[in-house]
């Protein structure tokens, strides 16, 4: 039997968004993941039948991550794993990389002190330059790391909704993607008329016991009594059962969303600023993103705004509510995800578009059916070149906007340069692959 390991050192959202990767690695042999050592509980309650490994990759001092992580990757590298793959670029990634030979490691490596990324990850760096026409959800992005990834509709179940009520999540880890609480509160009154008066579950983490405090100030009296603060009461088995059957999930892009996605529960999310769902969408079919496409999304967190997180304008405004409502009341399709109600009936600001899930044969898409995707033509174009490059789109002869953004996907290295395998040895290609 074959043996795999997959590190993946991110954050709680990412840990979930990993799942296609994972699970079709489970159906090829025996499957170890390696997380932060906060998360390995998460990870084995999403993926109960992997060996999982936890780390010290996040809120620790030094020294004691040294000494944590010391016998850990004792543990990791006394297994013969026939291939590795690595999620991500931070330096402790690839501190657990180096413990294989480089010709195993899939995604980033490291090969004589030398950083090094696959022609894949090269790739994807490259066409994040311009995130606007992002072609594929993270979630198929780690998948195609390896060959012939599970079919996506076998990821996540379709979303529907099971009759305990409408879950809430307050903020999440980057605040300026969440909606403040004002405002928060009109949508989870909407949604919560729209679907008849269920209760209400709030879920975070201890640091957002203030932010249920404050939405609850702006919450109608007649409903607080249905109101549930689960925040900072769950670990992660108790937050998993509490969003299990839920109608309904309101949230910003967060760890919370990606989990209900799998579990098959309908998530209405509004993504702005940072958010784009193109990227990090909840994946799976019967679920619904409400996108700023303002000309500056999707900007740059960790840069300061200078128009005053002018994106969230449009959350404020009746025409976002009123279609929440809609969508609430219509709920989806179980045999398509598709909305019940139509594009005519909607009407948005001009700088928000209403987004459905969908999937096809690279994975998880979205497909615009309130407002306007100015992007959309160059992000199928682009997602078809991604197709082909991957081998499951047949090549055809490619027009102007193909050959524009064929730049963006490929370096003259990435036809040059021989496989990794191949250069292990070969100190000669290795000083010209740093130049990549």
């Amino acid at each position: 039997m074959q043996t795999f390991l997959v590190i993946q050192l991110a954050r709680f959202g990412d840990v979930v968004q990993t799942k296609r990767l994972v699970r079709t690695l489970q159906q090829r042999g025996r499957v170890h993941l390696c997380v932060d050592r906060t998360l390995v509980e998460l990870a084995r309650l999403v993926y109960p039948e992997a060996v999982v490994h936890g780390v010290a990759a996040h809120g620790i001092q030094d020294g004691a991550a040294v000494e944590h992580n010391r016998a850990v990757f004792g543990v990791l590298a006394g297994e013969d794993f026939n291939t590795v793959y690595n999620c991500n670029h931070a330096g402790l990634n690839r501190a657990v990389a180096r413990l294989f030979p480089p010709e195993i490691v899939r995604g980033h490596s490291m090969l004589g002190g030398q950083a090094l990324r696959s022609s894949w990850v090269r790739m994807a760096f490259r066409w994040t330059r311009e995130r606007c026409i992002a072609p594929l959800n993270l979630v198929d992005f780690w998948a195609w790391l390896a060959d012939d990834p599970l079919a996506p509709e076998a990821v996540n179940p379709i979303a529907e909704g099971g009759g305990r009520g409408l879950g809430v999540v307050l903020a999440g880890r980057e605040s300026r993607r969440s909606l403040p609480p004002p405002i928060l509160a009109q949508a989870v009154c909407t949604a919560c008329e729209a679907l008849g008066g269920p209760r209400i579950f709030l879920f975070g983490s201890a640091a957002e016991r203030p932010a249920a405090r404050r939405l609850l100030r702006h919450v109608p009296g007649r409903l607080l009594d249905r109101v549930c603060d689960l925040s900072g009461r769950t670990d992660w088995r108790a937050l998993a059962e509490a969003l299990t059957g839920l109608d309904v999930l309101l949230t910003p892009d967060t760890g919370t969303m990606h989990l209900a996605a799998h579990l098959g529960v309908p998530v209405r999310a509004f993504f702005l600023s940072s958010a784009w769902c193109h990227e990090t969408g909840p994946y799976g079919t019967g679920h619904v993103v409400w996108q700023s496409v303002a000309p500056c999304a999707p900007c740059l967190e960790s840069a300061p705004c200078p128009r005053e997180t002018a994106c969230l304008g449009a959350f404020a405004g009746t025409a976002f509510l009123r279609s929440l409502a809609i969508s609430c009341d219509a709920g989806s399709l179980p045999d398509s995800g598709e909305p019940r109600h139509h594009p005519e009936e909607i009407t948005l600001p001009s700088d928000m578009a209403l987004f459905s899930s969908v999937q096809d044969g690279l994975g998880g898409t979205w497909r615009c059916v309130a407002g306007e995707d100015v992007h959309s033509r160059r992000r199928a174009v682009l997602r078809r070149l991604v197709g082909e490059y991957l081998g499951i789109l047949p090549l055809r002869e490619s027009g102007d906007a193909a050959s524009v953004l064929a730049a963006t996907l490929y370096d003259e290295g990435d036809w040059m340069l021989p496989p990794l395998a191949d250069r292990v040895h070969s100190q000669s290609v290795l000083s010209a692959d740093r130049l990549l």
